[in-house]
């Protein structure tokens, strides 16, 4: 039979692959009955059966499912003991049958155990469905371990994973090497995990399976994409994709960290993912419920997650998405812990407007945690960024005098300079604090060695501190050559840490390391990613898709909720540049183009009624 393929938008990349029905039926009526269940599917009631159910019992998954065939076998048992494999890599009813038509024989001969190591094209979170052939009779145990590179999926627990030990799998945040059983002839699912590799083996010496099928099961939430970026460079449009790919991912249940581990709402870590669902996917209700979370949590003394820069992060956040989204209600339910929080902080200035956040985790990011001048230099930049923000967000609450309070503060903290240390870290947040001119920052610290010494996370206030700098055509080179690095070694979501300089002799993370070639994600990494403790999925490292929304596409908000939105463009060595933008009124969408003379004539392609824009003409 002809088969034809349906396209849902609202899919990740991983939902649009194989989605088939009969060519003779009407293609209007398949999207028509698509769009009823959709609309069915946002109104549908949970079984009346429920309705006696003590109230917050019952509570339904707003997470979605798509299920994924392999696209490929990495490696099996170099013997006969896996035959026919590649059926593996077709799709087929998803329902045991009779018989022994098309399965996958694991067959475990004497010492040897059969294994087979499954791609499933890209990073995803979820776990996996095995489905069984009735020539088993009997159930058995297999061996699963996932991996987000083939490396982790061939290795071993090593205790429990924040020792440090070398390799460094864990099971520590997710199961991720475990044992299962399956029926002799039936469907079973296990896992719960970010990967992209799976391992299969027969954990019972002497024993073989009959497998019908093996797929992924993807959990992620079923949202549109409303920002778009595209390029005359294919690798910035991937950089862009790459990034909002690993933010969606993260948006679960609570906005994570990272989708294999640490899987927990960590507040520094949410300030560039929350830039990066603005800039992709606009007001997204888990955003306020995460912040709010940690908030319900952290007793206001307290710092959040531990971390006094994270209680700062809070702030901002909070500043960050009032301004994007105008929820003055929302905003108002911080007021009594917003002020309580800045004043618990402002009592931490010395006389002289030097931070004094003793004691407490004194942490900007890893890299940069065994410089303490630079440390202290960072604190005092999030310190007056907090204030200052926080005073905003005082006079919208209309609580001018406190406002008054800390603006003065800031003014005060200004005026001493603390040293950097050559830390691009603090160099940058002193430029975004206004302490230091962006330039000199740029040139003294930033700019300095290129990419040495980046991290994925503050890589994103890197690249704003430049860009506050004017150096613009910097901050691309260092997205291609930075970002695009994890590319290069297979990636399909950013990782947690990443050195440019380490992975020049790197194997590529979806083979078998060859000999030869540095083992990247076993052998590297320190602080608390040791090794495959490591997290290839990291939101925090999705700074490039927001800058290039804001910086290339030119999209800022100057009026809360969107109301007023200028555009200025800095394409670079780029002829060409367009995308999308969403707002809370609609989709501003806007297309650059670079004249032989240099000068960037820009078209508004689309602007929602509600929206000013400023510096073009639409």
């Amino acid at each position: 039979m002809q088969k034809i393929n349906l396209v849902s938008s609202q899919l990740p990349a991983f939902g649009r692959r194989k989605a088939y029905a009969p060519a003779g039926i009407c293609l209007k009526l398949l999207l028509c009955l698509r769009l009823i269940a959709n609309c069915y599917g946002t109104n549908a009631q949970v079984p009346t059966i429920f309705s006696d159910s003590k109230a917050g019992l019952v509570e339904k998954d707003v997470l979605s499912r798509a299920y994924l065939v392999p696209t490929r076998i990495v490696w099996q048992t170099p013997d006969s003991s896996v035959l026919n494999a590649d059926h593996l890599l077709t799709s087929t009813e998803h329902q045991p049958y009779f018989g022994d038509q098309r399965v996958t024989r694991l067959v475990n001969k004497g010492g040897t155990r059969a294994g087979i190591i499954l791609d499933f094209g890209r990073e995803i979170h979820g776990g996996i469905q095995i489905t069984t052939s009735t020539s088993n009779r009997v159930t058995r145990k297999l061996r699963i371990r996932f991996g987000e590179s083939v490396s982790e999926c061939m290795s071993d627990v090593i205790g429990d994973g924040t020792t440090g030990t070398e390799g460094g799998a864990t099971n520590h945040h997710a199961m991720r090497d475990f044992e299962m059983t399956v029926p002799g002839y039936g469907t079973a699912e296990a896992g719960n995990s970010g990967f992209r590799f799976a391992r299969i083996d027969i954990a019972e010496p002497g024993s073989s399976l009959a497998i019908k099928e093996i797929r992924a099961v993807a959990t992620y939430r079923d949202i549109p994409y409303l920002g778009s970026f595209k390029c005359n460079d294919e690798r910035l449009n991937r950089i862009w994709k790459t990034g909002a790919y690993t933010v969606h991912l993260n948006m679960q249940d609570y906005l994570w960290d990272g989708i294999k581990r640490d899987r927990m709402v960590w507040i520094g870590d949410m300030h560039p993912e929350v830039m990066t669902i603005n800039s992709v996917f606009g007001y997204q209700e888990l955003v306020p419920k995460s912040l709010d979370f940690v908030r319900n949590h952290t007793p206001v003394e307290k710092w959040m997650n531990g971390i006094s820069a994270y209680s700062m992060w809070w702030i901002i956040l909070q500043h960050d998405w009032y301004l994007y989204h105008g929820k003055r209600d929302y905003l108002q339910q911080q007021a009594g812990y917003l002020v309580a929080l800045l004043d618990t902080l402002r009592i931490r200035v010395d006389a002289s407007g030097k931070e004094n956040l003793n004691p407490g985790f004194r942490f900007i990011d890893w890299p940069s945690s065994e410089n303490e001048k630079g440390i202290h230099a960072g604190l005092q930049s999030l310190m007056v960024l907090a204030f200052d923000r926080g005073a905003t967000l005082c006079e919208i609450l209309g609580q001018p005098a406190r406002a008054k309070e800390y603006r003065a503060l800031v003014t005060k903290m200004k005026t001493y300079v603390p040293d950097p240390n050559k830390s691009k870290q603090a160099a940058s947040l002193l430029a975004l604090a206004g302490i230091v001119p962006a330039e000199k920052a740029n040139r003294e610290v930033i700019a300095v060695g290129g990419t040495k010494n980046y991290s994925t996370f503050f890589g994103y206030y890197m690249l704003q501190a430049q860009a506050k700098a004017g150096d613009y055509q910097t901050c691309l080179d260092n997205i291609r050559s930075y970002w695009g690095g994890m590319l290069d070694l297979g990636a399909t979501t950013f990782w947690e840490d990443f050195d440019l300089e380490e992975a020049k002799n790197a194997g590529r993370i979806d083979e078998v390391v060859p000999a030869g070639k540095l083992d990247y994600h076993r052998i590297t990494g320190a602080y608390c990613y040791i090794g495959l403790r490591r997290s290839l999925c990291h939101g925090w490292a999705s700074g490039p898709t927001a800058w290039l929304t804001e910086h290339v596409l030119g999209f800022k908000v100057v009026e809360p909720g969107c109301k007023t939105i200028s555009i200025e463009p800095h394409l670079g060595d780029l002829e060409w540049a367009d995308g999308s933008f969403p707002t809370p009124h609609g989709v501003i969408k806007v297309r650059h183009t670079k004249g032989a003379n240099g000068k960037v004539n820009t078209t508004i392609l689309a602007a929602p009624p509600g929206v000013r824009i400023n510096g073009v003409k639409t």
